[in-house]
């Protein structure tokens, strides 16, 4: 296989054009434009591709229901104030049981905030995001490789479970480049007769969330709600780095992740035996894995580029079972790994555990 240097933005794209998007539609904001700018070249360039500067973050994410339900793997992409916008069409498509592909290149917030990197996106993307009882699998890359990877997968599980899929990066991860190798593509399995191609002379289709019943309306999201279980049970994926003889676990996701790896590498010079739990579904979250690590190391830290919102599902996960410190900086804001194990180091002493931050 080749291996290309690539900015990050531009990886997504080349990945879901090789995994076989054939539609895109966006409205640009920074820090994702490379995205839209990448897929109007090279959607030209392959059959059937389709590419639309929409006139607003409304109309892209509609577009986007009306090219899934007529057949179409298809993505949009966006940050923070961009998927808000999104947010009622995103809840159609669970609703509706269309697969879609979301980029969510997370810069500062709230409100327009800035254009610096920022993991305040959390809720958002995990929480379903918009209203009514809905879920939609969150994957959290933290390489230009996983970009490639976890882009290419994401078509293939917004199929599977008939279901949007959300990458979940920041404008850090975006705007990098590194060495890049793209994977074959599985080949589409999607069943025909979920596809709307116009009735003939069979049996009439209709796609709709509007469900005026309330009795109807419930054992529809009881349909739903089996199918989140079973993506809860089936779907978590997460890295485990130096955890065997941990004393101390760090909790990070995405960049922050890189940034905690290169603190761990200090903290060990320290004397502090550190590890790193790193989810990659951010939904489903990896409840199971994390707890398991708690069963034998007391002293987690969650680390994130934002005021604290990964940290909630850590303490659901581990119940009391540990303890459990916070670290954060939001705003934009990217700290340095040696920031990161300072942290670490005036909030840890070896014989009595962590003191300061719990």
């Amino acid at each position: 296989m080749t291996k290309v240097l690539m900015q990050g933005n531009k990886v997504i794209a080349e990945a879901a054009i090789r995994a076989g998007c054939r539609f895109y539609a966006g409205y640009p904001i920074t820090p994702q434009n490379e995205i839209p700018e990448y897929m109007a070249e090279r959607l030209r360039q392959v059959e059937g591709g389709v590419f639309v500067q929409s006139e607003s973050e409304v109309a892209a994410i509609h577009m986007v229901i009306g090219a899934s339900a007529a057949g179409a793997r298809s993505m949009t992409s966006s940050s923070g104030p961009g998927i808000s916008i999104k947010q009622e069409g995103i809840s159609s498509m669970a609703a509706c049981q269309l697969p879609a592909v979301i980029v969510n290149m997370m810069r500062g917030g709230p409100g327009l905030g800035n254009i610096s990197p920022s993991q305040g996106d959390y809720f958002q993307a995990t929480r379903g995001g918009g209203h009514g009882d809905y879920r939609t699998i969150v994957l959290g890359p933290a390489s230009a490789q996983e970009l490639a990877d976890l882009t290419m997968d994401a078509f293939d599980l917004a199929d599977r479970y008939r279901t949007p899929v959300m990458i979940l990066a920041d404008g850090m991860m975006g705007q990098m480049m590194e060495p890049v190798v793209f994977k074959e593509p599985e080949p589409r399995a999607y069943p025909e007769g979920l596809i709307m191609k116009g009735a003939g002379a069979g049996k009439r289709k209709i796609i709709r969330g509007l469900i005026l019943d309330p009795l109807a309306l419930e054992e529809h999201n009881w349909m739903l709600d089996r199918k989140y279980r079973t993506i809860a049970r089936q779907e978590t994926r997460c890295e485990l780095f130096r955890t065997e003889d941990a004393e101390l676990i760090l909790v990070a996701y995405g960049t922050a992740a890189r940034i905690a790896k290169g603190a761990i590498k200090r903290l060990r010079d320290a004397g502090i035996r550190a590890g790193l739990f790193r989810p990659i579904s951010l939904w489903p979250f990896p409840t199971n894995e994390v707890r398991d690590l708690a069963t034998r190391i007391e002293n987690f830290l969650v680390f994130e580029m934002s005021t604290g919102q990964m940290v909630e599902d850590v303490r659901l996960a581990i119940q009391g079972e540990a303890r459990i410190g916070f670290f954060g900086r939001p705003g934009g804001v990217v700290p340095t790994p040696v920031e990161l194990a300072n942290v670490v180091m005036r909030r840890y002493d070896r014989e009595r555990g962590i003191t300061e931050c719990c």
